[in-house]
């Protein structure tokens, strides 16, 4: 029997216009940073509170990807941010063709960060490459500190882990240290901020480790 990999060619498609992404990120000196969440873990909260935190040192822009709506766009314009907002039609994930439409759409010689939320979920937004600097991901008190014996693969890949909603941790059953050794026998390099994007806890860290790999970029 002939087994056929329909994966391989729809990936391989992707990934050599993700490196024309690539490419075309760093000849601009902009970092991308590629954020991964389940739904109401708290991406545009925490986005937003990242903005804040760095709007007067860089030109920031985000894309935003949504099965439907652009209600997280108009968030991120209110803000006085550029935002590119794509809608997959049920796609539960971004591909890098969908990115480069979004980076044609941006300016990108003023530009020095761009903050792509992705589709919320935890499984194939993992597997598609974008063009990125970085992959990181979120997590939130609410959703159990089981995650990552369910999910490893988001864990593994990521360069950083977020645990959102931090302020909620006396209200949930959440065993903090038991989820962090998880992450670290998965992904030993990745640094675990937890964060609270309501009350600016763990954020100053957040943004110290951010600052730090979008200037490799910026003045490499």
């Amino acid at each position: 029997m002939t087994h056929i990999d329909i994966n391989k060619p729809i990936l391989d498609k992707n990934d050599k216009l993700a490196q024309s992404n690539r490419e075309l990120l760093q000849e601009k000196k902009v970092f991308a940073l590629d954020l991964m969440a389940s739904p109401g873990a708290g991406k545009t909260t925490t986005i937003l509170a990242t903005i804040e935190a760095l709007k007067d040192r860089y030109k920031i822009a985000v894309i935003e990807g949504d099965i439907a709506s652009n209600v997280d766009a108009l968030k991120i314009k209110a803000a006085g941010i550029p935002a590119i907002q794509i809608n997959t039609g049920g796609i539960c994930h971004l591909e890098s063709d969908m990115i480069r439409s979004a980076l044609d759409q941006l300016p990108l010689d003023e530009l020095d960060f761009i903050i792509i939320e992705n589709v919320g979920n935890l499984v194939c937004t993992t597997e598609f490459y974008l063009g990125e600097d970085a992959k990181v991901m979120i997590l939130s008190v609410p959703e159990g500190d089981d995650k990552p014996h369910k999910y490893p693969g988001i864990f593994q890949t990521s360069k950083a882990v977020l645990i959102s909603k931090i302020d909620t941790l006396p209200v949930f059953d959440f065993d903090r240290e038991d989820f962090e050794t998880t992450v670290k026998s998965l992904n030993p390099k990745a640094p675990i901020f937890p964060v609270s994007a309501k009350t600016g806890e763990g954020m100053e860290e957040w943004i110290d480790w951010l600052t730090a790999q979008i200037d490799k970029v910026k003045f490499a």
